[in-house]
Parts: structure tokens; sequence; C-alpha cells
């Protein structure tokens, strides 16, 4: 292997060795990498997992692929992920673990590490990525760079894997806000960036003893800017909303790879255990969580007749140091923030802070569904009005 290609392998992009899209050396191309959860014509989805390694190339693109290339984007590789998609910090035994590039010695973040990783490392302008439950964010938090999740249902998942999934988006990672834009663009046809020259109304998430202060700083720093207004919110199903997609999650990814636990040898520890636990979750707690899914989602829709953007942190705590990944406790909180929006399903984006000790944090937005443009503009903003936030544009 080459000193090039191991450089890319080091920061979670493999496969380097194709190319599909324009050539080097085009001028005005946008290259990318994609999660190996989402189909390229000819190479085997492998989603991370020894179990799938075997499997029959692709036949066809996922229609964000083919999307990408009808932009005229070049994609230069696939990127290492969370076995199976299932798993928050990044840590993959079969792959290897993609090095976190600003914070080498903590996770990379999870389920699309690679491609946060990849874009963190400048090997790409950007990259695309999947979040089921903050598996686009929270990484992005954990290397330092910008994640998206689009609203539910706006970018096609023909060719993702799992197949059905009632909480997955895909969605872009990048280093600016304005590739974030160029980046939606060429994964979604329909996208068009919009402005937003109006005073800014913020309903910022109040605090309890969930999140560490530290982590708390760079929402609390926040400023609305000329004429906005801030105003502390409460969202009280919070909680349950992220108790609920854990709930979803675990029925639909084990419906999803239920013919994989017939070779378990085949699949990482953690991920075994977590489909296995998944076998107890039951019809009545689905029912539950699907109620809890109601009422949480219009709790945020009525918050938007008041305000034009939610802000809240992107992690309570910091990302756990790799030596740490295999401690629960120090895992389990980190999507507090993020998971329940792909329970209701409106569009979030994090834009990355630092702590005063140079830990990695950072916020999230939230914005009504459908308000996906929107959103980037009023985080364009943001960033404009406030130094808490460092990052090109």
């Amino acid at each position: 292997m080459s000193h090039a290609a191991s450089h890319h392998d080091a920061y979670g992009v493999f496969a380097s060795q194709f190319a599909l899209g324009p050539q080097d050396g085009a001028t005005q191309v946008l290259t990318a990498a994609i999660k190996d959860c989402l189909d390229i014509e000819g190479l085997v989805t492998r989603c991370g997992s020894q179990a799938l390694a075997d499997a029959a190339p692709a036949k066809s693109h996922a229609d964000v692929v083919a999307s990408l290339l009808s932009a005229g984007c070049r994609i230069v590789g696939k990127t290492k992920m969370h076995e199976l998609a299932y798993g928050m910090t990044g840590i993959n035994a079969f792959e290897g673990t993609p090095i976190n590039p600003r914070y080498p010695d903590r996770i990379p973040g999870g389920s699309s590490s690679g491609s946060a990783a990849a874009v963190a490392a400048g090997l790409v302008d950007f990259a695309v990525g999947t979040d089921t439950g903050g598996s686009i964010r929270q990484p992005a938090i954990c290397c330092g760079v910008i994640g998206f999740k689009p609203t539910f249902g706006r970018v096609s998942r023909k060719g993702a894997l799992p197949a059905q999934s009632s909480l997955d988006c895909i969605g872009p990672f990048a280093r600016s806000l304005s590739m974030i834009e160029r980046a939606m663009s060429a994964i979604d046809p329909t996208f068009q960036a919009e402005g937003f020259d109006r005073p800014l109304r913020i309903g910022r998430l109040g605090l309890d003893d969930g999140i560490e202060p530290r982590m708390a700083a760079a929402m609390q720093a926040v400023e609305a800017g000329e004429n906005g207004v801030i105003e502390d919110i409460e969202l009280p199903l919070l909680d349950a909303a992220f108790k609920a997609g854990m709930t979803i999650i675990a029925r639909e990814t084990l419906l999803a790879n239920a013919a994989l636990m017939e070779r378990p040898e085949l699949l990482g520890d953690d991920v075994r255990k977590r489909l296995e636990g998944a076998r107890s979750v039951s019809d009545a707690e689905i029912a539950e969580a699907e109620d809890i899914r109601t009422h949480f989602t219009a709790e945020v829709d009525a918050l938007f007749e008041r305000f034009d953007i939610l802000l809240t942190p992107a992690l309570p705590v910091p990302p756990p140091l790799l030596s740490e990944a295999n401690e629960p406790a120090k895992v389990l909180t980190l999507t507090r923030y993020l998971r329940p929006f792909n329970l209701s399903g409106h569009p979030a984006l994090v834009l990355p802070a630092e702590t005063s000790d140079s830990l990695p944090s950072g916020i999230q937005l939230v914005a009504p569904k459908g308000a996906d443009a929107r959103l980037i503009a009023m985080a364009r903003r943001l960033i404009e009005t406030n130094s808490t936030f460092q990052m090109e544009e």
C-alpha cells in the first residue's frame, strides 16, 4: 500500500483505489467520500461488518450516489463506519478505527466515523453519512466539523442499508456552511440555498444536571445578533424521546440484520450484544415509543409557532478517550440532544466549538420540517455574529 493510500485509510477512507466522476485536474470539481452503507455499483456494501464482506457487489448506485455523479462530483472512496451503523464510538475491530484527526486520543464518533474523519483530515471537500440516532451529528462534533441531518424523507434512501428505517437520514459533513450547501445541492437536486435577513427568534433549551457545564458553555455563549431574541424553552419529552428512539432503532436494526444473527461469530461483540438485546423489545414498548414520537413531534412543532430555530447543546459530555470507548457510561448519553430529532424528523445541524480546556464541543440547531435551506442560512447568521465557532467559510 502506498503512503497516500495508508494516509487515507488511517483517516477512514478505504477503496480509494477507485474514483467515479471527473478525473483529477478538472476545475471546480467537488470531491466526496461515501459511507459504506450506501451502494456503489460494483462494490460490496460491507456496512463495516465481516458478516457482509463476501456479499454480492451492488448492482446499481444508491440514489444519492447517482445524484452526486449527475452533479459532477468526484467520488474518491468509501468510508469506514461503526459496524452495521449500530454504535456511537466508531470503534471497528474488523476494518480498523478511523483516527480522529483533530483529537487523536478521542473516539471519532459513530456511526459515520470515517466520513467525519475524512472531512476533518481535509481528504475530501465533503463526505456523505447517515444519521439514525445522531450518526452524522455526533461524529461531526467529535472530529470538529459541521454535520447536517436533513428533514426525514427529504433525501432518497434507495440503495441504503438498512433498506427500511423510520429514523434514518442521509446527509453531508463539511468544513464550511457554504460546502454543506453545495453538498446538499448535489445530494438533493431540489435543494436551493436561501438567505435569512431578519432578526432571529431563538428558542434555547433550558439546562439541567444531565450536561457538564463546560459542554453547555458553547450554547450559553450564543448571541442572537442585532434585534434578535433568545428565550429559554423546555422540551419535557426530550428524554422520553431519546429512549423511544433507542427502542425503535433496536427493533428496526434487528429486523434488518436478523439473517446475520445466524452467524454471530462474524459480528463484533458490541453489535452482537445490542442485537441480542433488541430481541427483548416488546410490541407494547414499540407502541409506547410511537406514541411518544407523536407527542414529542407536536411539542417541537408548537415551538416553531414562536421561534425560527431551536438551540441545544451538541453533546452532554466530551467524547470519550479511545481507552474509555468500551465503558457504556461514557457513551450511552452522547446522543441525548441529537437522537430525539431523529424521532421527530426535524432537520438538525451541528456547529463545532471547543471547551475552555480544548475538548470538542458545539451546538445543535433545529428548524421546522422542510426548512433545510433556511436552517443553514440561520446557522450562517449565528456564525457571523458569534466568535464561538471556528471553521472555514
